[in-house]
């Protein structure tokens, strides 16, 4: 390390103080030093990305000066190539992301779209305590619902939660319970959060409803999750407490609660 010249030294810092600085921004979120608003948004997308242009250009200064010096080195050359490689992958992450929220510009699906489930009383204080957005009518379009109404796209903003939800192609649908009863549903429901980690699970087995709360690992972003357990099938809900894109991120949960349960469910369900 003592001999290697000052540039490479600096790439090699920058490299190794990438990651540190990536996950004091999430964690000091998940354990609520600052909010995700400064976590993800002003230190992750913003900071993050000006740390990540800063060691892509210290990395091409070294790259050149390493290709102009004689005789060549190859541990400077392939520190100044990583330098470049490993800010390229991340800003093509972010892109992929920026992409895929594009894709899921909301943040609440639901498999009825006509009335989706409820929460209960608990769950919505819960919310509000958190300073959580609040739940949106799903025939409202984007356009009329606060947290929507900066920077939305004219093609979106006359578009509800309703239309956007039946017009996925992965839209997830209700889990029909054949030969299981009601009983039966609201166990299997209740045992499948749990087995997918999540967090404060409440049964009402008399409504027919079950809730959790799942979290993210890194920024400890919370989403809260409901089913309703009917007579012939069983609803599924998720709903991001903060931001406006979920990634779709309560899609997929669904589809693994949904699978989950239909798999502890078995033949009853079919």
């Amino acid at each position: 390390m003592t001999t290697l010249p000052w540039h490479t030294k600096l790439v090699l810092a920058l490299l190794a103080f990438l990651p540190a600085f990536f996950l004091v921004s999430a964690l000091g979120t998940k354990i609520g030093l600052w909010g995700w608003q400064i976590g993800l948004l002003a230190l992750t997308m913003g900071g993050g990305v000006i740390l990540l242009g800063i060691t892509a250009l210290a990395a091409l200064v070294s790259l050149i000066i390493a290709l102009r010096a004689k005789p060549r080195r190859n541990p400077v050359l392939a520190a100044a190539i990583v330098g470049l490689l490993v800010p390229g992958a991340i800003f093509v992450m972010f892109m992929a992301a920026g992409v895929k929220a594009g894709e899921n510009p909301i943040h609440d699906i639901s498999t009825d779209t006509g009335n989706p489930p409820a929460f209960s009383d608990e769950t919505l204080a819960a919310r509000e305590a958190a300073g959580a957005n609040p739940l949106a009518d799903y025939q409202t379009p984007l356009g009329e619902i606060e947290i929507y109404q900066q920077g939305i796209a004219p093609e979106l903003a006359v578009k509800s939660h309703a239309q956007i939800i039946t017009a996925r192609k992965d839209r997830p649908a209700p889990l029909p319970l054949g030969g299981a009863s009601k009983a039966q549903g609201v166990a299997a429901v209740a045992a499948a959060m749990s087995k997918m980690g999540l967090k404060d699970i409440r049964t009402d087995a008399e409504g027919g409803r079950v809730e959790g709360v799942d979290e993210t690992f890194w920024f400890g972003f919370r989403d809260d999750v409901v089913a309703r357990v009917g007579d012939q099938q069983i609803d599924f809900r998720s709903v991001s407490r903060v931001g406006q894109s979920d990634l779709g991120a309560n899609t997929a949960r669904i589809e693994e609660l949904r699978k989950e349960t239909e798999a502890l469910l078995g033949s009853a369900s079919r």
